[in-house]
């Protein structure tokens, strides 16, 4: 059985090796992120060229993720590089000081409007919520703070309003000129941090509508407490949607995180939306060649509830072991998957109405398919949109889009269940369509002749949005 749920792995420092990326490639990896919060876009261009020379060699599909640093909502830096904040002891924000000469006493504030967005009594949290502060007084650009919990604080930290309420935009000049970036070299995906509602997500898709980049994805990362209020909205005005538990379980308590994790991905897969699940998955394996059982059952956790992708942050990015910590998420994936209650195939969206004829094959294929000894699904496809769609419901069958574009090949690796395989619909020669996909299928040991599979397809090859059949089909040799 193929993993069907897929691997996000961030691009760093730890990766800037062609044989280290290839084994990465060849490990599992099927969505490459750039992480433009660090390092120059020439570090950017590098790494995307590195990583297409890399999957090209590991004969794969790998997407491309620019994941926008969003506003600089962060303490500034210590003169010391770090201190160490006692309980009890009284520390200020300052939004006026110089940026690099933060003490034990104060630091700068890199959100110059915080101090609109605060009053006495708030509970402020940095560093993840390791730290926190009450806010005691307001003097000027200086906001004064009791320490409640105390611990080591270093340079560049990120800072939250308990409850949420900084009221920050979620695009900034540097998001829109990597924005820009990501259409001139062909990025499949960008994610925008620190989303607060569905307008975000317009003007970001406007933007690259009118940069070239039509091609590209949007991923909504849900953060902030705002955003969770907003989140239909958010959902339906993006292409993805990922649950960055970093600061969303600052903001929201970390109490409350594990049911937000699963009612995110649960409404995100209603709404027929694609969901990554992301932060500290695999954090021990920064310095550790194996995952804590800890580690295993949050990630196997998020596979059980339907998630399409887990991520991987600092573990590829700056950590020993890259190559294992994608090995070892391929393994927990897989491990969980045998045990997927998809099995028990469910009768989701049973009462619904059907907006869009491909909705309407897709919701028909899968429940022929999870009824019928069939073997594989194959989606001729322009866009991937079919594929999409059936992959929001459960199946273990696996969903092949055969597809002659490049882009569609590389933007439905994240997809659960769907594998990406280069085949042109608009064949030169006059081989029937079914027998070149029966000698495809074949010739990859992906079925046998004499199994049963469904293809969809539309009445006008080559045209996107036009699925609009579904056929059983027996596979057969060439006569």
């Amino acid at each position: 059985m193929q993993r069907r749920s897929k691997i996000v792995a961030t691009l760093g420092p730890a990766t800037d090796d062609l044989d280290v990326l290839t084994q990465m490639c060849q490990a599992g990896l099927d969505v490459a992120r750039v992480n433009f919060s660090h390092g120059s876009q020439s570090d950017h261009l590098r790494r995307v060229e590195l990583l297409r020379e890399a999957s090209r060699r590991a004969r794969r599909y790998v997407a491309i993720l620019g994941d926008l640093a969003g506003p600089k909502i962060r303490i500034e830096s210590f003169r010391e590089g770090k201190v160490q904040l006692v309980e009890g002891a009284q520390f200020v924000l300052d939004t006026e000081l110089d940026p690099a000469a933060g003490t034990i006493e104060s630091v700068g504030v890199a959100y110059k409007n915080l101090i609109a967005d605060v009053v006495v009594g708030d509970v402020l949290l940095l560093n993840d919520g390791l730290i926190v502060l009450e806010i005691t007084a307001m003097d000027g650009p200086r906001i004064v703070t009791r320490v409640l919990v105390g611990g080591e604080l270093s340079n560049r930290k990120g800072l939250n309003r308990k409850g949420g309420g900084i009221s920050a935009p979620a695009l900034t000049d540097k998001d829109f000129d990597d924005m820009r970036f990501a259409a001139e070299q062909g990025l499949d995906y960008v994610a925008l941090s620190f989303v607060r509602d569905a307008e975000d997500l317009h003007r970001a898709r406007e933007f690259l509508n009118g940069v070239g980049g039509q091609g590209v994805r949007l991923v909504a990362k849900i953060e902030r407490h705002e955003a969770v209020a907003q989140l239909s909205g958010i959902i339906d005005a993006s292409d993805v949607i990922m649950v960055a538990r970093g600061d969303l379980g600052v903001e929201m308590g970390h109490a409350a995180l594990t049911g937000l994790q699963k009612t995110i991905i649960h409404r995100t897969r209603q709404r027929n939306r694609v969901v990554i699940t992301a932060t500290q998955m695999m954090e021990s394996m920064i310095q550790s060649p194996v995952p804590t059982r800890a580690e295993v059952s949050d990630v196997a956790n998020a596979v059980l509830d339907g998630t399409d992708a887990v991520m991987l942050s600092a573990e590829t990015a700056a950590g020993r072991y890259p190559v294992k910590a994608v090995a070892a998420m391929a393994e927990v994936i897989e491990g969980a998957e045998r045990y997927s209650l998809s099995q028990h195939r469910p009768r989701e969206r049973a009462n619904v109405t059907f907006k869009e004829t491909e909705e309407a094959i897709a919701h028909a294929v899968m429940y022929t398919a999870n009824h019928m000894p069939v073997r594989a699904i194959v989606a001729l496809t322009e866009s991937g949109s079919t594929a999409q769609w059936m992959s929001r419901l459960r199946s273990d069958i696996p969903i092949y889009a055969f597809t002659r574009h490049e882009p569609t090949r590389r933007r439905v690796t994240l997809y659960r269940g769907v594998y990406p395989i280069s085949f042109d619909v608009l064949p030169t020669d006059n081989e029937p369509l079914y027998q070149r996909v029966f000698d495809m299928l074949v010739d990859l040991e992906l079925v046998k002749e004499g199994e049963l599979i469904i293809l969809t397809k539309g009445e006008l090859s080559g045209v996107q949005g036009g699925t609009n059949s579904l056929q059983i089909l027996q596979v057969m040799s060439r006569p």
